[in-house]
């Protein structure tokens, strides 16, 4: 049988559902790790939303309560994800794309404009170029190989 059909028997069993759920622990890590005072510095300046949070976390990346709101939730996606082929695949190449928009978004937004709603600075920008980069092109890289047994 191939792996693309065994594929919704045992959780995370295919490479791109490994994928997925690595991802969804990096991204729960990181939106918990959001609200903790030593991995995030300046905790006390944290917002809900907007440019004015002071919170970095590790020192380095802008966030607000809703960034790291948006962290864990990608998170919880990822785990449920891996549960399947096709949710894993989708999961990687749209959540892949949201990321490609949002760096974007952040290149062509001023870093202290109201509309950094996320907020958002250099080191998430870059990150988000990488984030949309990997899981576009894991998604695709892993599916095509499990659709083509499927063919065969």
């Amino acid at each position: 049988m191939s792996t693309a059909r065994r594929s919704n028997g045992t959780y995370a069993e295919t490479p791109i559902q490994k994928v997925a759920l690595i991802y969804g622990i990096v991204f729960l890590i990181v939106g918990i790790g959001g609200f903790i005072p030593g991995l995030t510095s300046n905790i006390e300046s944290l917002q809900f939303a907007g440019h004015t949070s002071e919170a970095m976390l590790l020192g380095i990346f802008q966030v607000s309560i809703l960034h790291n709101i948006v962290h864990v939730l990608y998170g919880v996606v990822g785990l449920v994800a891996a549960r399947a082929f096709g949710l894993s695949r989708a999961y990687l190449i749209w959540g892949g794309a949201v990321y490609a928009l949002l760096w974007l978004y952040g290149l062509f937004i001023p870093h202290d404009s109201a509309a950094n709603f996320v907020p958002l600075n250099t080191a998430d920008n870059w990150l988000h170029f990488v984030l949309a980069v990997t899981m576009i092109g894991l998604g695709v890289l892993l599916g095509r190989g499990a659709r083509d047994a499927l063919r065969a």
